[in-house]
C-alpha cells in the first residue's frame, strides 16, 4: 500500500504540463494579436530629398533655425494660421533665417462623414512634395483657399487633383487615387508633439527650435522677435 502511494502518476503530471504550456502559448498569441491590432504600420513612405521620412517633415528652405508646423487640411484654425502667419513664415524662409518643416497630419477624419478627408489630403500633399518640391507650399495654400467646411465630406480625390494641377503638378493621379501615403500619415500623426497640459494632439501645433509655441495671433511677436530680436 505504501509503495503504491509512492508511485508517481507521470501521466497526470505531463497532462498538467501540457495544459500550462498551451495556456502560455495562447496568452502570448493574444498579446501579439492585440499589439498588432493597436500598432500603426507606417506603410509606404514618401521618398524625396525634401522629405524627412523619420519625422514626416516636408522641408522648405535651409535656414539655421527650425520651424515645424503640424497641420490638418480640415482644420479651420490651421487655415487661419496660414492666413495670419504664412507671409511672415515665407519671408523667414526666403531670407535664410529658418528651415520650415511642414507636417501634414490627420486628426479630423471624424469630421468628414467617413471619407477620411484629412488623411487623404495629407497623403496628397506628400504626393505633391515627391513630384515637385517647389509646389509643396503653393499646394498647401491652394488647399486652404479651397478648404471644405468641417463636418462636410471634404474634397474628392478629383478635386484635390485639380488643385494640384493648378500649381503645376500633373503626374500624381495614381498616388492620390490610391491613397498611397495614408498609412504613413496615420503613423506620423502619432509623433506629433503635445504641449504640456493639453489633452492630446492639436492643430496647428507650431514648434520653434524645439519649443512648442503658444500662438498669440501676432507673427512678429511669436516668430520674428524671438529669431531676430
Amino acid at each position: 500500500m505504501a509503495a503504491a502511494a509512492r508511485k508517481v502518476n507521470w501521466f497526470a503530471i505531463w497532462i498538467s504540463v501540457g495544459v500550462v504550456v498551451a495556456l502560455v502559448v495562447v496568452g502570448a498569441l493574444v498579446v501579439w494579436m492585440n499589439s498588432a491590432a493597436t500598432s500603426t504600420a507606417p506603410g509606404e513612405s514618401p521618398k524625396a530629398s525634401n522629405i524627412n521620412t523619420e519625422t514626416g517633415a516636408i522641408i522648405v528652405g535651409d535656414g539655421t533655425d527650425t520651424l515645424d508646423t503640424y497641420i490638418d487640411f480640415m482644420c479651420p484654425i490651421c487655415n487661419q494660421f496660414e492666413q495670419s502667419y504664412g507671409q511672415t513664415i515665407a519671408g523667414l524662409v526666403d531670407d535664410g533665417t529658418i528651415t520650415l518643416n511642414i507636417h501634414p497630419i490627420s486628426i479630423l477624419d471624424r469630421s468628414s462623414q467617413g471619407t477620411k478627408y484629412s488623411t487623404r489630403a495629407a497623403s496628397a500633399m506628400y504626393c505633391v512634395a515627391v513630384s515637385d518640391a517647389e509646389a509643396s507650399v503653393p499646394f498647401m495654400q491652394a488647399m486652404y483657399a479651397n478648404q471644405p467646411a468641417e463636418g462636410s465630406t471634404g474634397l474628392t480625390d478629383d478635386q484635390i487633383l485639380g488643385i494640384a494641377k493648378g500649381v503645376g503638378v500633373t503626374d500624381i493621379d495614381s498616388c492620390v487615387n490610391d491613397g498611397r501615403y495614408m498609412d504613413y500619415v496615420t503613423a506620423m500623426t502619432e509623433k506629433t508633439p503635445v504641449k504640456e497640459g493639453a489633452g492630446g494632439i492639436g492643430t496647428p501645433t507650431v514648434v520653434l527650435n524645439g519649443e512648442i509655441l503658444t500662438l498669440t495671433g501676432d507673427p512678429q511677436a511669436d516668430l520674428v522677435t524671438p529669431l531676430k530680436g
